[in-house]
């Protein structure tokens, strides 16, 4: 018999064809296999019982970064094939494959890397069908190398050979080279050895900018406090935390508490950053005043082939404070006044892409940024349109979906100045390309000055707004593969509220069709606007007021004015309050940095809580109140709100039983370790079942995918195009 199968999913680039021939080569079949713009595709002939074996075999034992969705099969004609082929790709049709994403260096390319006999010694772009780049080379599709930026390198007789042997591990694996005939690195300025200037710029204190996968990042020593500090200086990143790069596990360990799902994820194929207790220190500028640290392990060949030599680098991305990162190198000169040194090469990157970050959370991981290693493969959703959510205006994705598939962007970061957005711009098109996606209905925040709003309302297609908060459980439903109607608990910085107050410490009873509000944190007064979430004081001082206690004359005249002093109901703005009431921060130099320090500052074996009145509202000034008046140690008082906050929601849900026995858990807020961890014991301590982020982040990054799924399920009559 004859058959023609098709299969979907990541099998391009990942040594699916070469597979197939392989099997079907060890079965005695004949016929042919290839790419096409859907996916692979197969005609197979022989006996029916290795016909069948075979059809079965394609899906339960595909290489290891395939991700088969769907294998269809029906029978043809039998034509009497002879052997079995690779046959040429065909480009007709419209696209309907995927991508897979970026790949840390297999175990097999290392041992070439370190085999002094092998020809690609300490070369440092080895890879093969089972690793290296792949999203971020990308150009188009079907994934064929003129369809890569390794196009320009035309491959030596030696890896044509390999690239055409059905035998060999690099059998149509698309970026393979050799140092005879592929990228080669540069270190400016001097030349020479590229690695070995590398190694010694870092020892000797040097910022040096090193091209990776998805763009440049900036390099010093982590032990090296002088060189850490420089960096910090000239990058005007005064207090955030660097990202910490270890040659492997033992390593690891050394620097922080690693348990098995934390190796799990940071030797995983994604390699990305995960955030860890500290347990040793480097130097002090690198995680100031902070209990924990973000280690990743090398991914590509360039680092493993540095990190043998250097110790713990500090890897961050290269840009100047909320700035993209730099990916092209006509762009280095933005670099000029940060790095002392570039070590450089001449493969391009199509796409920029930064670093992904983990955090483990109740012994599983929970994506904080989803990017580098994730991107662009789908994430499950069911749609009958081609849609796409433009996100919100921090931490900013994209989504795109059709068909079976949400397809969430990489990171793009703050919608904040013409280059980020014009990120954001290329990387829509860049998809709606690669996946032959083409939105009938584009989902939008309802915060007319984020600049996602303002692309949205620019486009020629019908326009659906979504709610912010809606969007964040709705994205936490479709990520756990429900339509609800759940209990959501919505807590962030900041939401554009229906009412004209700024929202961020919702309840609401949700579905992926709409939502209905059911209660809410206490809205307070934030005085000076978008100053008291860059100045914490203002919060603490604004609720000191509401509680009728003597608050800052400036402070009260400003709320009794009623100028800039918008209310809000956000959770973000309580535990700003909190931190600045306690001495953590007043003022803060990046987000969400007086509530993660007032996290690290909080006693977890405090178990003990304050309690807040619940009635139509939570009001979270009983909280502030308890935690001026305990005299207690500060981390016990810090545990202790953390507690009642917790107690505030679990308090709350149950109020609201009757709507539903399931609480979705959504929001930047729900980033907190302590705070999701004591809310999810209190709620299924009550029989609630608790649904949490798994594989989009709960913060902003995640919005896009709820505005997806809210609008592959609504009803609800789209704005017209044009319409504003």
């Amino acid at each position: 018999m004859r058959v023609a199968i098709t299969v979907d999913g990541i099998v391009q680039g990942v040594g699916f064809r070469p597979f197939v021939h392989q099997l079907a080569l060890r079965l005695g079949l004949a016929g042919f296999v290839g790419n096409d713009v859907h996916g692979v595709f197969v005609e197979a002939e022989g006996p029916m019982a290795q016909i069948e074996a075979f059809a079965k075999a394609i899906e339960a034992h595909a290489p290891p970064l395939a991700v088969v969705e769907r294998v269809e099969m029906r029978e043809i004609r039998s034509v009497g094939d002879r052997g079995f082929r690779i046959v040429a790709s065909s480009n007709t049709g419209a696209a309907d494959t995927l991508i897979s994403a970026d790949s840390a260096t297999c175990d097999d390319c290392l041992r070439e890397l370190r085999d002094p006999a092998d020809r690609r010694f300490r070369y440092p772009f080895v890879n093969c069908t089972n690793c290296g780049p792949r999203f971020t080379i990308v150009v188009g599709v079907p994934y064929d190398r003129p369809l890569t930026t390794m196009a320009g390198f035309a491959m030596c007789g030696e890896c044509k050979q390999e690239y055409e042997d059905p035998a060999d591990r690099r059998f149509h694996a698309q970026p393979v080279c050799c140092p005879a005939c592929g990228p080669t690195l540069e270190f400016r300025p001097g030349g020479g050895d590229a690695i070995g200037a590398t190694v010694e710029a870092l020892r000797e204190g040097k910022v040096v900018a090193i091209k990776g996968l998805g763009g440049y990042h900036l390099a010093v020593g982590a032990r090296h406090e002088d060189a850490a500090r420089r960096l910090r200086a000239r990058k005007h990143r005064e207090d955030k935390p660097f990202a910490v790069m270890v040659a492997d596990l033992g390593q690891a360990r050394e620097l922080a508490d690693v348990d098995a799902e934390a190796a799990r994820v940071l030797a995983g194929r994604q390699r990305p950053i995960v955030l860890l207790p500290k347990r040793a220190e480097l130097a002090e500028a690198v995680a100031p005043g902070n209990r924990r640290i973000g280690l990743m392990l090398p991914y590509t060949p360039l680092h493993h082939l540095l990190l043998a030599q250097t110790g713990p680098i500090v890897l961050t991305s290269a840009n100047v404070s909320d700035e993209p990162i730099v990916y092209r190198d006509e762009d280095l000169g933005r670099l000029q006044d940060i790095a002392d040194a570039f070590l450089t090469h001449d493969r391009p990157i199509h796409t920029r892409t930064d670093d992904s970050v983990v955090r483990i959370v109740r012994g599983t991981a929970q994506l904080q940024r989803r990017s580098r290693g994730y991107a662009p493969e789908p994430v499950r959703l069911e749609t009958k349109k081609h849609l796409l959510g433009c996100g919100a205006e921090l931490k900013n994705t994209f989504c795109l979906a059709k068909g079976r598939h949400a397809f969430v962007s990489h990171h793009i970061g703050d919608l904040e100045n013409y280059e980020t957005l014009k990120s954001f711009t290329e990387g829509i098109e860049h998809f709606k390309r690669l996946f032959a996606v083409d939105p009938v209905l584009i989902a939008h925040d309802l915060h007319p000055e984020y600049l996602s709003t303002k692309y949205a309302l620019e486009q020629d297609v019908e326009l659906l707004g979504v709610q912010h908060h809606h969007a964040h459980i709705a994205a936490c439903l479709a990520d756990n593969g429900e339509d609800g109607p759940v209990l959501g608990v919505a807590f962030d910085g900041t939401g554009y509220g229906p009412d004209g107050t700024i929202w961020g410490g919702e309840f609401l009873l949700a579905d992926l069709t709409g939502y209905r509000r059911l209660s809410h944190l206490r809205a307070v007064a934030m005085p000076g606007g978008v100053m008291a979430i860059r100045q914490p004081w203002r919060m603490a001082e604004s609720y000191v007021d509401e509680l009728g206690r003597p608050a800052r004359a400036d402070v009260v005249q400003l709320k009794r004015s009623g100028l800039n002093s918008p209310l809000t109901s956000s959770a973000g703005r309580l535990f700003d309050a909190a931190a600045a009431l306690l001495g953590v921060r007043d003022t803060i130099t990046y987000e969400g940095q007086a509530a993660i320090e007032l996290e690290q500052l909080a006693d977890p074996a405090e178990k003990s809580a304050y309690s807040a009145r619940i009635d139509e509202e939570v009001h979270g000034e009983d909280l502030i109140a308890a935690l001026l008046d305990d005299r207690s140690t500060k981390p016990k008082r810090a545990a202790r709100f953390h507690n009642g906050v917790a107690d505030a929601i679990a308090r709350t849900c149950d109020r609201f039983r009757d709507h539903s026995d399931t609480v979705a858990l959504s929001g930047g807020v729900f980033q907190n370790v302590l705070l999701l961890d004591r809310t999810v014991e209190q709620l299924e301590h009550q029989g609630f079942r608790v649904l949490t982020h798994r594989r989009v982040p709960t913060n902003d990054g995640g919005i896009s995918f709820g505005q997806v799924a809210v609008a592959s399920r609504t009803t609800r009559p789209a704005r017209p195009r044009g319409s504003r």
